[in-house]
């Protein structure tokens, strides 16, 4: 078991595993943005359209897909994936390929997908308390969203790209090799799974 945990260990800390998590994670956002993007489509041409995934009152891709919250820019937030994720699958893929990009690219990038996950968690906010519904679709973004900032940002900190102070950017590597930053991930996934059961309990099964 000690040989498997370091075995675990080492191929966390491996950028090759890092980028392939990042590249499965942007493609799951990307199928996910393409799927509502096709939704909103259908619901801009008719409003009553049955979607695929509206299972019930809670379970409602449409109830999210009308509110506001779901254009916030004028246009289907769904757009922002397709623009988005292509990028981060293409960071990916450059970096398994042993591309290193320069340090002001990647702390750039970190800053960018950075108001990405706080947009991502204003939605799962806005769809949890005040729209009163959640779209499958939308919980998978947030998830693979949840991943792709993780991963890079356990590869900015690895490669000291964001600029930190040398004591924070030393503690940062130290909860790197105690798995930390893994715990914290899984803990928090924990936590939004949890959030959702206590809001909506069996209406999610209605």
């Amino acid at each position: 078991m000690t040989e498997l945990m370091e075995r675990w260990h080492r191929l966390r800390q491996a950028d090759t595993w890092t980028f392939a998590t990042m590249l499965f994670s942007a493609a799951l956002s990307l199928t996910a943005s393409f799927v509502l993007s096709v939704d909103a489509v259908a619901l801009a041409a008719n409003p009553d359209v049955n979607l695929s995934c509206n299972i019930n009152a809670t379970i409602s891709c449409g109830t999210v897909g009308q509110s506001w919250q779901a254009s916030v820019f004028g246009f289907p937030n769904a757009f922002l994936g397709l623009i988005a994720e292509p990028v981060v699958i293409t960071i990916a893929l450059a970096s398994l390929a042993s591309v290193r990009f320069p340090r002001w690219f990647m702390f750039a990038a970190q800053v960018v997908y950075t108001l990405g996950f706080l947009f991502a968690y204003w939605l799962f906010y806005e769809a949890m308390f005040n729209i009163g519904a959640l779209c499958p679709w939308c919980l998978l973004v947030t998830l693979s969203t949840t991943l792709v900032f993780a991963s890079l940002t356990r590869y900015n900190i690895r490669h000291d790209n964001l600029y930190l102070p040398p004591r924070a950017q030393a503690a940062l590597l130290a909860a790197q090799r105690m798995a930390l930053d893994a715990l914290v991930v899984w803990l928090w996934l924990t936590f939004i799974v949890a959030a959702i059961v206590l809001r909506y309990g069996t209406s999610l099964f209605a």
